[in-house]
């Protein structure tokens, strides 16, 4: 399966939670595709971004990566976060950009994540106009946060491409997702013990058929 057949040219890359893996993610569909790639809000600035590290694991040259709208210093959640600033973060500063061709937009957090006193992370991905490629941890609780994730999507009208899991391979997990969330599972992204520019070349290839490389 060639995972270009499921993605439009532009899309989110939204997590179940926090750390479950879509920054990997987003960086092998860059790489793969390849892309260009939006994180429009950076939470923590202690060690390195998102952005820089999509862009090391992808391979690709710095013109496919857009600045981010925000760079917040501490990693919590985006309003606490900004409000540590002494910021507000501004909805009009996360309209999406011009980008002719591909564009993965990865998101913070979880979809329920407060962006600003009145705004989610999902009211922002529902303004976007985008569908979103779901990336959720094969580990125990995954079915609850994929599910409940979902049901959040749906209730906001929001298309879903699918889902791809990252961890150890789970056909409980798996099964129950497709059949209670009505999605296919696009692929399953093994632990990986070396995270570089020639392993995510080798996943990529391994986990979603890609062959553009």
């Amino acid at each position: 399966m060639k995972i270009d057949q499921y993605l439009p040219r532009q899309f989110v890359v939204a997590g179940t939670d926090t750390g479950v893996g879509k920054t990997l993610v987003a960086a092998m569909l860059a790489a793969g595709l390849p892309a260009s790639y939006w994180k429009p809000i950076q939470s923590g600035l202690s060690e390195t971004t998102d952005t820089k590290i999509v862009q090391t694991l992808s391979g690709l040259p710095s013109a496919f990566f857009l600045p981010e709208a925000y760079r917040l210093k501490t990693p919590i959640s985006p309003h606490a976060s900004a409000t540590l600033d002494g910021t507000v973060i501004d909805r009009v500063r996360l309209r999406l950009p011009a980008v002719e061709g591909r564009l993965i937009v990865e998101g913070a957090g979880g979809l329920m994540v407060p962006i600003n006193d009145q705004t989610l992370l999902i009211d922002m991905i529902g303004e976007w106009g985008l569908p979103v490629l779901l990336v959720g941890r094969s580990r125990l609780g995954t079915i609850n946060h994929t599910l409940l994730s979902l049901a959040a999507l749906k209730g906001y009208g929001i298309e879903v491409l699918g889902v791809v899991m990252s961890g150890e391979s789970d056909d409980v997990s798996r099964q129950a997702i497709e059949f209670y969330g009505q999605v296919k599972i696009l692929a399953q992204v093994p632990v990986m013990p070396e995270l570089n520019a020639a392993a995510i070349k080798t996943v990529y290839s391994m986990v979603f058929g890609g062959d553009d490389f």
